[in-house]
């Protein structure tokens, strides 16, 4: 129960995130949009995009692995959110409104990496994993 909440949870946040900095993005002009906004939308994407792969993966190192992709992919997506706040593509209060979407994921992606890894090594001594 504890892995389909938290599943359903990340993917939620992270799905919304993407779409929130994509709708932010295309409003900035040419310019902005192909320097900072593409790898913008690129990380924030990618947050749930490998949240995803990891749903598909057998092994649970590959899973925890992917997480940690996400989890990279979370960190980026704050640093380019820091970039644009600071060159005016962003309002400050708009960039705190995806630094709070940001903050709230953060944990619960620990969580569910944690609960993973634990699940992981529950399955080291099995012949099969």
């Amino acid at each position: 129960m504890f892995e389909e909440l938290e599943k359903v949870r990340v993917c939620k946040i992270s799905v919304e995130l993407g779409d929130a900095v994509w709708r932010e993005v295309v409003k900035w002009d040419n310019f902005c949009k192909i320097t900072i906004g593409k790898q913008l939308v690129d990380a924030a994407d990618s947050i749930s995009a490998n949240i995803a792969e990891s749903f598909g993966r057998y092994h649970q190192k590959d899973v925890v692995n992917f997480l940690y992709f996400s989890r990279g992919s979370l960190y980026e997506t704050k640093s380019w959110l820091e970039k644009a706040q600071e060159r005016k593509l962003i309002s400050d209060a708009g960039s705190q409104v995806f630094l709070k979407l940001l903050d709230d994921l953060a944990p619960q992606l620990n969580s569910y990496i944690a609960y993973k890894k634990k699940r992981r090594a529950g399955f080291s001594n099995h012949p099969a994993t």
